[in-house]
């Protein structure tokens, strides 16, 4: 496990907003071309209270903030690494989270076409086939996607395109990423 470090999404922000702009940050730092990583959501307040010996090792510690710091709401805590050879809608309906845990998020890599392109694809193509039709199309563009869902049904996405990999090039919404979304709302069902 891991901390995301928080350090640079907007106060302004609402926590979710934030918690995903720190992952979206963090997923930067690590360049691009990674594998898609889970992360757990949990109460920053409650993390400190409840386990204050991992909270210290996560830095969030009340001693280790200062006074003009205060820690965002919701601390990401990456997971273990996802398969490579799972598809992630079956990976994701593995999980099951523990109450402690109030949402989640993921990133993920890849290739996007604009809506323009829709109209030239072949038809008969099997997911690999259209994977590999994507991948050569000449306007494809490589995007990273941070989605995190909260038990309570709120939703928040990052969207970074490759070709525009600045903090400030970064859009964010609700709906960009509907189906991902289900998905990882789908985990706190059952």
């Amino acid at each position: 496990m891991s901390n995301v470090s928080p350090s640079g999404p907007p106060m302004a922000a609402g926590p979710l907003t934030r918690a995903v702009l720190e992952i979206d940050e963090y997923a930067a730092g690590l360049g691009w071309d990674q594998p898609a990583r889970l992360f757990a959501l949990v109460d920053t307040a409650r993390l400190r209270r409840q386990e204050p010996e991992l909270a210290a090792q996560l830095g969030l510690d009340a001693d280790g903030e200062g006074e003009e710091a205060a820690p965002a709401p919701l601390t990401p805590i990456e997971q273990d690494e996802i398969p490579a050879d799972q598809p992630l809608d079956e990976f994701l309906g593995t999980i099951a989270w523990p109450d402690a845990v109030a949402g989640c998020a993921m990133t993920v890599e890849r290739l996007m076409l604009p809506p323009s392109a829709e109209a030239s694809v072949p038809d008969g193509l099997d997911e690999a086939g259209l994977a590999a039709w994507v991948a050569r199309h000449p306007d494809r563009q490589e995007v990273r996607m941070t989605v995190a869902v909260l038990r309570d049904g709120a939703r928040e996405s990052a969207l970074r395109l490759r070709e525009k990999d600045s903090p400030t090039e970064v859009l964010t919404g609700s709906d960009l990423v509907p189906n991902l979304a289900e998905a990882l709302s789908a985990t706190f069902e059952g």
